[in-house]
């Protein structure tokens, strides 16, 4: 009695709140711990373990675990078994279809609310979900652009206002734990979720990934507008050796110091709590199996306090995929060993009767296991789980509105990157008659790609009825009488070329919208870059009508266009715009919009040759020994406007940069075109000797500005030692005095970096 009276003060809040809304300021750290470490105190290991399991909520509900559903109900057999027996205390995602909020709150709710009525501690269960371009599994919701096109839209603000909208409509949906920001840094243009990280770059990772957080209000975690982060895949996920989903990494652990972890240190410095692990092997050893990695670099260096969740069945996956374990309580063994908290077993609870089997035999600790469910707890508290369960719903009128689709818009229209736009042949011009065709021309689907609605993203059934394809918006843009369309092709096969080269005759313009079948993770593996055959011959055979053709690129990673490219006037890369891409896409094709999108990634010619901007000077050494051999279709940063701007007076305020200074400079911009525009200033670095190989160059700063015509504009940066640094050979971050450059447009300066004591 005395235990239950306990635990009823401390937790007794969360209980008679649900449907109310927290007044609390968000909890301090040492209560949060405190909190924790009371209610651990109390709970007996069957609660500890229940608490490491994370279940899906196919799981709980009536029918089979993959049958599709027009509506969930929770079965209350299965409900007793996994939270009354094996006390789970984390449920995630659904992925078969979207539920609208109601739904999604009324399921949650009567979770909740089941936990408090029939369990011992009553501890809320913590939901989570995959909302890695808006809360996309929730009906009417906004359809943000992807990650990749926020790397390509270049702005901090733009990518804390998707962060921010993504909450909102999360918490509106009773959701607060969000399975994002993705971290990877990716230079394998191949992998198939490119589009869901922010590219080859890890400054730009860096930034926004921070920027997205803080839009998920990691400053107030326990306020009814925020969300609780989940930083994945830690670590090396982006970087499969073969360019395939989940397959091994190889890489020397100083480059994944160097080039992977910052975007998950700076994160974690930012308030994330969580982390989940990677899929892959790394130099032979299972991330899930890391201790190296999970425990010593994440918890220990890097000081994180939250809680490591597993990515989905990957348990199991170290006995069936990377045969590290000879069977599932052996693999959840090691896991947990090497610093695993929480397992994401989406099917069923034998993670649970394995652990707690573990620690009977003396195989795993009780001191790693009350860690893992302190830091679950921890969290938990921190996010004022324990006081509000559901907000208000009538906090969120916003949900679904235009005017969030309107931030959509902009944040597509600011990711269009230009690629080409031979003789200003772009805009086009309103008065004149244009075929549209191609696979991507006319559909809502390949404007969203993955994640959206469903987990492939190719299901139309849930599709938003009011959005707009680019051929609606174009006959609204221009009017129905001045837009011919033919589809032209499937992703791979042709149907109707002959007829759009037939209706060609009759176009002043051509837009061709080239795409890639929307997918993620195994499913958008593929075997080369190239366009499916169909797609590309639709482009020669309209080329051979001699109209000038807009090629529009609908993908979430670089596919070749080495032979299309001489074919066509102009380029424009949308990657995946989302729901508001169509209308976007028109904007700029029309004029009504200036694109200022930048190349997240190097845009390779051949498949044969891939590498990304930052390598070393060796890599471009060409068949006459010079250093010409890096030449991609178009480099990183790249990306034309509708305007001109000039570059001028890059001033350093100093030649000599001090090891424990601030080394300040500005460089000019000034808008020379006819028209308004916004232009990223990026700032570059190049160390000219190392004891490390040094790459060619790194970017260390960008800054977005809008210039009006003749508007000039003075765009300051400034570089410290760390901003200077490499990893050495002892996995060190060091900084070395010597000779730097740096660069900003085609403008370029020199520095001394030196040690205080050092003479010049």
């Amino acid at each position: 009695m005395k235990t239950r009276a306990y635990i009823a003060l401390i937790v007794l809040p969360w209980l008679v709140s649900c449907g109310s809304t927290s007044t609390n300021n968000n909890s301090s750290e040492d209560e949060s711990i405190l909190f924790a470490d009371s209610l651990l105190a109390l709970m007996s290991l069957e609660e500890k373990v229940g608490q490491m399991t994370n279940l899906s909520l196919m799981a709980l509900a009536k029918g089979e675990f993959w049958d599709r559903r027009d509506t969930v109900i929770l079965d209350t057999a299965k409900m007793r078994l996994y939270l009354d027996k094996h006390k789970v205390g984390s449920i995630q995602n659904l992925g078969t279809y979207p539920f609208p909020p109601n739904e999604w709150r009324q399921n949650i709710q009567l979770i909740q609310e089941y936990v408090a009525n029939n369990t011992e501690h009553a501890i809320p269960v913590l939901y989570g979900i995959d909302a890695v371009h808006g809360a996309n599994y929730s009906a009417g919701s906004t359809l943000l652009p992807h990650q990749i096109n926020l790397a390509a839209a270049r702005s901090r603000s733009v990518a804390e206002e998707m962060g921010r909208i993504t909450t909102y409509e999360m918490r509106a949906s009773g959701i607060p734990w969000n399975y994002a920001p993705v971290l990877d840094v990716t230079k394998k243009p191949l992998w198939g979720r490119t589009f869901e990280t922010f590219g080859e770059d890890t400054y730009i990772a860096s930034e926004l990934g921070v920027a997205m957080i803080k839009g998920g209000g990691s400053d107030s975690l326990s306020s009814p507008y925020s969300s609780l982060a989940c930083l994945k895949h830690f670590i090396g996920y982006g970087a499969p050796h073969n360019g395939k989903d989940r397959s091994a990494v190889y890489m020397p652990r100083r480059i994944m110091r160097q080039d992977y972890l910052p975007p998950f240190a700076k994160a974690i410095e930012a308030g994330a709590l969580t982390v989940m692990a990677s899929s892959n092997s790394m130099n032979g050893i299972a991330s899930h199996a890391d201790k190296a990695l999970l425990t010593d670099l994440l918890k220990k260096e890097l000081g994180f306090k939250g809680f490591v969740i597993s990515d989905w069945n990957d348990i199991d996956n170290l006995v069936s995929t990377h045969q590290v374990a000879a069977d599932e309580r052996e693999a959840v063994k090691i896991s947990v060993n090497a610093g695993l908290d929480m397992c994401m077993e989406p099917y069923d609870a034998s993670f649970s009767e394995h652990l707690i089997d573990l620690v009977n035999d003396g195989e795993v600790s009780i001191e790693r296991i009350n860690d893992a469910v302190r830091r679950i707890l921890f969290v938990k508290h921190k996010i004022g789980l324990f006081d509000q369960l559901q907000s208000d719903p009538d906090l969120y009128p916003l949900y679904g509105s235009e005017a969030f689709a309107e931030k959509g818009r902009q944040a597509a229209v600011e990711s269009m990157t230009l690629l080409k736009n031979e003789n200003g042949h772009l805009p086009l011009s309103k008065t004149n008659t244009v075929l549209l065709t191609g696979v991507g021309s006319h559909s809502i689907n390949y404007l969203n790609g993955a994640w959206s609605r469903t987990w492939s993203g190719q299901d139309t059934t849930f599709n938003d009825k009011e959005k707009l394809t680019l051929k609606e918006a174009m006959e609204k843009e221009i009017g129905k009488d001045r837009v011919l369309w033919a589809e032209g092709t499937t992703y791979d096969q042709d149907i109707s070329t002959k007829q759009a080269v037939n209706l060609a005759s009759r176009a002043n313009q051509i837009v061709v919208v080239l795409a890639e079948l929307p997918a993620t993770e195994k499913p958008s593996d593929i075997d080369e870059l190239s366009f499916p055959e169909a797609q590309v011959n639709l482009v020669k055979e309209l080329a051979k009508k001699g109209k000038p053709i807009t090629l529009v690129l609908l993908e979430g990673r670089p596919r070749l266009i080495r032979e299309m490219e001489p074919l066509v006037e102009s380029i424009v890369l949308a990657y995946l715009p989302g729901n508001e891409g169509g209308v976007a896409i028109a904007d700029v094709l029309f004029g009504d919009e200036n694109p200022s999108g930048k190349l997240p990634f190097t845009y390779p010619k051949y498949s044969g040759a891939i590498w990304s901007y930052d390598h070393v000077k060796a890599d471009a050494r060409d068949k006459g020994f010079g250093f010409e051999a890096y030449d991609p279709q178009y480099s990183f940063g790249h990306g034309l406007s509708y305007t001109n701007f000039e570059y001028s007076s890059l001033t350093l305020e100093s030649d000599t940069l001090l090891i424990n200074d601030t080394l300040n400079f500005s460089v000019t911009v000034t808008n020379i075109g006819s028209r308004a525009g916004k232009e990223t200033v990026e700032l570059y670095s190049s160390d000219l000797t190392a004891s490390v190989v040094p790459k060619v160059k790194q970017l260390k700063g960008f800054e977005k500005i809008y210039l009006d015509i003749g508007q000039s504009q003075v765009v300051t940066f400034k570089l410290t030692k760390e901003d200077l640094g490499f990893v050495n050979n002892q996995n060190e971050w060091i900084t070395e005095p010597g000779l730097f450059k740096v660069s900003i447009n085609e403008l370029e300066k020199t520095f001394f970096l030196k040690e205080a004591n050092e003479k010049t």
